[in-house]
């Protein structure tokens, strides 16, 4: 079965109506938390948005319930225009085991391989609490719009001390961020200059492929002008 894992940053007031967007298609909301935006205040100036309290919705969904559910989010909260939330896929390569598949998705059929035609990656940047504004600085200067910050825990312990010099068990920063594929390489590399394992913020650095994705119009736009 052709599987995704959904994430959505939306306004907190729109969670409510995002969450059921997810149950119309049949889909289990796996986790709602509060986090915040980083957009710079040329970005929020040319939307005519404020810095408000964002939340993270995520979920697990088949090929037909991410596509409605894509459906339903440009119709209902109208998330293709920037400014109204992003909500992106992320292709899910393994399950671990039927019993976890029929959780997820109510089935144990397995099969099926998602679209593995990226134009987007979502970078996901783990720094010590308190340094998600300065990665974000970093990644700006590297082309990125703006990102998602929560707060996390993390567990690694000595392993990470070993290999990062990094003590996971510290309050952290995780921040989230979608990069189209040409701008991914140069916005890590400089996270990673500027907060990764050598810095003050010890930070470290990865993305993720997304399938699709949606409330990045306008760079949409301008690539068809070109």
């Amino acid at each position: 079965m052709e599987l995704y894992q959904l994430i959505a940053v939306v306004e907190r007031e729109q969670e409510e109506k995002l969450e059921g967007v997810f149950r119309s298609a049949g889909t289990v909301v796996g986790y709602s938390q509060p986090a915040r935006g980083t957009a710079g205040r040329d970005i929020l100036a040319r939307y005519g948005l404020s810095q408000t309290e964002k939340r993270i919705v995520a979920a697990v969904a088949n090929v037909s319930q991410q596509q409605m559910i894509f459906k339903l989010a440009r119709k209902l909260l109208y998330m293709d225009i920037p400014g109204n939330g992003i909500l992106a896929a992320i292709p899910i390569k393994a399950v671990a085991g039927r019993k976890t598949l029929a959780y997820l998705t109510d089935s144990e059929i397995t099969g099926g391989t998602p679209k593995m035609d990226f134009e987007y990656e979502l970078i996901v940047a783990v720094v010590d609490a308190g340094f998600a504004d300065l990665a974000m600085d970093a990644a700006r200067e590297a082309g990125a719009g703006g990102g998602t910050v929560l707060h996390a825990k993390g567990t690694g312990g000595a392993r990470g001390e070993q290999f990062f010099s990094v003590r996971f068990a510290d309050e952290k920063d995780m921040l989230y961020i979608v990069a189209h594929k040409s701008e991914k390489a140069a916005v890590m590399k400089a996270i990673t200059a500027k907060a990764g394992p050598a810095t003050e913020a010890h930070g470290i650095c990865f993305s993720l492929p997304i399938s699709s994705v949606m409330g990045l119009r306008a760079r949409e736009n301008d690539e068809e002008a070109e």
